[in-house]
């Protein structure tokens, strides 16, 4: 079978479905790789460096499409604006496409690919399990992103981070407040630490309250119950009442924060609310707001999507896309959760989709021209 690795072309993507190191696997897997001209450039990998991993260099996008069996992508395919087609309009029928579908959040996009007879796997649907943990690119981009708020939310910000005693006085660290303590809040509340801030965090969850104390952080309580988790370990939806609690308990914590970096989201529903336009009003001048939801309607009431505006003097950040902005290790990390998932649907160069495995069942949102993923079926009915 032959595997395709076409460029990104979603404005500001940067990253890569494969780096050469995982197209070597694939090879001697027995799949053959095509991947598009430049595909990589944006990421750091030349064209040479992926024929050096035994993989076809094609120049052509409708040509890279046509002749893949499975395509490997990053982002939801879209209008490929230069070739006046979109995406799924280049693929054959039949192929499988592996990439972040967000099918909750764009579920005609699903029924689009139904309809073109392509199957897809969504690399965001990939079950929260220990045989699929090596799979879970949700996790392994959230890493990145985590991570890169803490840089961007620094830069932004007008102090230094760490106790700094001189001869020309004391600074005090900075305060930085991390709502959500996720996959990507932790990183967070990692990254802000080891540059000397004091952190604290909250969460509706409170069985992250543990986590957050083993790295450094002080955790802001928020009455709750274990309920407030599902069983994949996601935060679920909650009531109005139970987040104007939430906002009046944590009031006091953000309008004392130098940064407040929002990780907040529920699958398939737009991002709660946590900091108000008036809140950002009672914050010191010079403030920094991250929203790491902007992409998903944004926690913060007045971020804008892929803008960092100031507004009552807080600089708040809306960037949709925080890992693509360390291409080389996120692409690095989401080929391997790609590679990992691969290895475990196929056999000698070809994919075998067991509709009975737990993986395959979690993550299949398309087959055989059918919306097969049951909570995708129920939003399209």
């Amino acid at each position: 079978m032959v595997i395709g690795i076409p460029k990104e072309i979603l404005q500001g993507e940067n990253r890569v479905s494969a780096v050469p190191e995982v197209v070597s696997k694939y090879i001697k897997s027995g799949f053959t790789v095509n991947v598009e001209q430049d595909a990589g450039l944006s990421a750091g990998y030349t064209n040479e460096k992926y024929s050096d991993a035994g993989a076809k260099i094609i120049s052509g996008t409708a040509e890279l499409f046509q002749s893949a069996d499975v395509i490997l992508k990053v982002q939801r395919p879209i209008e490929n604006e230069s070739l006046k087609k979109h995406e799924l309009d280049l693929m054959k029928p039949g192929t499988l496409l592996i990439t972040f579908l967000y099918p909750l959040h764009y579920d005609e996009l699903a029924k689009k690919c139904a309809e073109k007879k392509i199957n897809v796997i969504s690399m965001d649907m990939i079950p929260r399990t220990t045989l699929a943990q090596k799979m879970d690119a949700l996790s392994s981009q959230a890493n990145i992103a985590g991570y890169k708020s803490v840089l961007l939310s620094a830069n932004a910000l007008g102090k230094i981070f760490p106790l700094m005693m001189t001869a020309a006085g004391t600074i005090s660290p900075a305060r930085v407040v991390i709502m959500g303590a996720g996959v990507a809040g932790l990183q967070a509340l990692g990254t802000a630490k080891r540059l000397g801030a004091v952190v604290e965090v909250s969460d509706i969850r409170p069985q992250v309250k543990e986590e957050v104390q083993s790295l450094g952080g002080r955790f802001i309580e928020v009455p709750t119950d274990a309920s407030m988790q599902d069983a994949g370990g996601y935060a679920k939806e909650v009531s109005a009442e139970f987040l104007e609690k939430q906002k009046a308990l944590i009031f006091k914590h953000i309008t004392e924060a130098d940064i407040v970096i929002t990780t907040a989201l529920v699958p398939g529903k737009k991002a709660p609310i946590l900091v108000t336009e008036d809140m950002v009003k009672k914050m010191r001048p010079g403030t920094v707001v991250l929203d790491m939801a902007v992409e998903f309607g944004g926690n913060c009431e007045i971020s804008e999507l892929g803008k960092t505006v100031k507004k009552h003097g807080v600089t708040i950040i809306g960037e949709p896309n925080l890992p693509s902005l360390v291409p080389q290790h996120a692409s690095e990390m989401y080929s391997k959760n790609i590679l990992s998932l691969i290895q475990h649907i196929s056999k000698e160069g070809k994919v075998e989709l067991k509709l009975e495995d737990e993986i395959v069942k979690g993550s299949l949102i398309t087959f055989s021209a059918e919306v097969v993923h049951p909570r995708i079926k129920d939003l399209n009915k």
